[in-house]
């Protein structure tokens, strides 16, 4: 009996063994998000790969504004962002009334064809807004999950016709449209060339055209989604009035909202057709291996949303993929009173690997764009310490810091227009005073420096579609313009939104700036200590504006000091101190070597200079 139980108890540990063994380690954040460089793309206004599939107003049938003006056309990429086009001007509408009815014919291809162009720059991650089938301009007004949007792909036409024979709660049904293929032939490119990809989730709402929520308009109590959606009130049928109504995001119609739940965190059938759009992009051949597929999520206004949901999120997530990448769009606590969320809550290793660092944004504008309201390098200082504290290591290193974003001015613009809460009155609609122009040689010098900041602290750097080039703008849409590309000819921009007097400024690619951002991100890949090394101020000079800071990783260091200063600064590093003393230094921005015999070193800096040393 007893050699019949050790024997069992022995199958019993070899078989848990075999299991262990087999399953799928999940690390708290996956590896190559430490040392990522994110660029964001908005795809309708990145390039225009494919004419034949630029949307129509058949497309555009449910999207704010809800009219189609008569002569509408696809706006010319090219052409002075604020001028109205003649089919503008005939409809009385002002500049930010028909920016909402443009397109530009952004799309998968044009991607596609751009993807030499971020190679070339450096980056090595890519996150996509919204791509999913949608009637606007910005997607996240989701009409289906399964599909990706039919004007990002080759045939828009048959496309429809394929999700007319589709039942969308069967994912049996589901087939692959001109659009789908696309897309999963740009991730296996992608990831071919090195790029991991992840896409924006949209689950807290959805569009109005949404299959179920247009099922619950017609069937009303009888649709078996009605619990889906926050229902206030059904039409009854005997009066002549609608009285049908529900909760909108914010209070946005067009933007229905999911109904929360007490368990799941959201509506249990919605939850689950999300776990099978989890699978059908993560793995889209369902064989097991997700290299086919995106390699994580970024998640829309992640705080409305129950943290339980997550939490069940994160577990379909890393079934499919344990390296897979999630992060979240956690910012405002209270806008009105510009306070941002401790997002440490989301970051305990059992839901999201990293978050839009926004905080980390808000104090490169206080130090480096405000001037009145500028903050000294201690307190800049200071609030990276905050986040340090507050953050698990590993997640901190995890964070995509962005400089801006779809949903704030552009940095190029916080630059021009100093001195105002971050993401408040930040373009020409909200603020009459708002400037429109494109900066000046010293605000880009600003930017550059930021940049280098950016480019120089733990945390992924995010870099904003077309700040690299020399883009700028307001808050949206002001921000949302098309890609320039240097081999493109642009109308000057001499139009103003508010008919205000301004000059004429060329728009053209900025060859300084992105080669200062391609060199930035070769000197990150290049030195492990800038993605992966601690952090520690060893030099803080308030009175000239100068900060320094060291990246220590595996015993090797890396020095940045910067002057954020519009005069040159001499900054004497006592050279025992830091254990420099009789070594040799480079500049690796320069690549200038210096071998360090006296006990001061004098660094000359510029203004709004960096200096990387090692």
């Amino acid at each position: 009996m007893t050699i019949k139980i050790s024997f069992l108890l022995l199958l019993f540990f070899i078989f848990n063994l075999s299991f262990a063994k087999d399953k799928k380690k999940i690390p708290r954040v996956p590896e190559w998000s430490k040392t990522a460089v994110w660029y964001q793309i908005f795809p309708e206004r990145f390039a225009n790969g494919d004419l034949s599939n630029d949307p129509t107003p058949h497309d555009m049938q449910n999207a704010w504004p809800f009219i189609i003006p008569k002569g509408w056309k696809i706006s010319p990429w090219s052409s002075d962002w604020f001028k109205l086009q003649p089919w503008e001007k005939d409809n009385g509408h002002d500049f930010y009334w028909n920016s909402g009815v443009r397109r530009y014919g952004g799309d998968i291809q044009g991607v596609l064809d751009k993807l030499s162009y971020l190679k070339n720059l450096g980056v090595t991650a890519i996150y996509f807004n919204p791509v999913f089938e949608s009637p606007s301009l910005h997607k996240y007004d989701t009409k289906m999950y399964r599909h990706i949007d039919n004007n990002f792909g080759p045939n828009p036409i048959e496309d429809e016709k394929i999700w007319d024979l589709e039942i969308p709660l069967d994912e049996n049904t589901w087939k692959w449209t001109y659009a789908d293929s696309l897309f999963l032939k740009f991730i296996k490119v992608s990831h071919e060339q090195g790029f991991k990809i992840i896409i924006d989730g949209v689950f807290n709402h959805v569009g109005v055209n949404f299959w179920a929520f247009q099922d619950v308009i017609k069937k009303q109590q009888q649709s078996i989604y009605k619990d889906w959606f926050i229902i206030k009130s059904w039409d009854n049928p005997n009066t002549e009035k609608n009285e049908f109504d529900y909760q909108g995001w914010y209070g946005i119609k067009e933007l229905p909202e999911i109904r929360k739940d007490t368990v799941l965190g959201l509506a249990p059938g919605f939850a689950n057709h999300i776990k099978k759009i989890l699978k059908r992009w993560m793995d889209p051949n369902c064989d097991g291996d997700p290299s086919d597929g995106i390699d994580g999520w970024r998640l829309d206004v992640a705080e409305l949303i129950d943290i339980k949901f997550w939490k069940i999120f994160r577990t379909w997530v890393k079934e499919i993929n344990p390296e897979a990448y999630i992060t979240g769009e956690i910012w405002w606590e209270d806008w009105n009173n510009n306070k941002m969320f401790n997002a440490s809550p989301w970051l305990q290793g059992n839901s999201f690997d990293g978050v839009m660092n926004y905080k980390f944004a808000r104090a490169i504008k206080k130090f480096i764009a405000d001037q009145k309201e500028q903050i000294s390098p201690q307190a800049f200082a200071d609030s990276i310490k905050v986040l340090v504290r507050d953050y698990p290591k590993d997640n901190f290193y995890a964070l995509q810091n962005l400089l801006d974003s779809h949903d704030v001015d552009r940095i190029a613009s916080q630059i021009v227009n100093p001195d105002r809460w971050y993401d408040h009155i930040a373009s020409a609609k909200d603020n009459k005073n708002y400037i429109v122009r494109k900066p000046n040689s010293v605000e880009i010098l600003k930017q550059k420096l930021a940049a280098g900041i950016q480019m120089t602290m733990p945390g992924a750097p995010l870099i904003y579609y077309g700040d690299e080039a020399g883009m700028w703008g307001g808050d949206d849409p002001d921000c949302r313009r098309p890609m320039i590309w240097e081999n493109t000819k642009y109308e000057p921009e001499a139009s103003d939104p508010l008919g205000r007097n301004r000059g004429i400024d060329s728009v053209k690619f900025n060859k300084s700036l992105f080669n200062w951002y391609q060199k930035l991100i070769t000197v990150r890949k290049s030195n492990t200590e800038l993605s992966l090394g601690d952090l520690n101020f060893f030099y803080v000079n308030n009175e000239n504006n100068v900060l320094g800071y060291k990246r220590t990783y595996n015993n090797n260091s890396i020095y940045v000091l910067l002057n954020n200063s519009n005069k040159n600064i001499t900054i004497n590093l006592d050279l025992n101190k830091e254990g420099l003393f009789n070594k040799r230094i480079i500049n690796i921005l320069n690549e200038r070597q210096t071998l360090l015999r006296d006990k001061h070193y004098p660094i000359i800096l510029k203004p709004f200079e960096i200096a990387i040393l090692k």
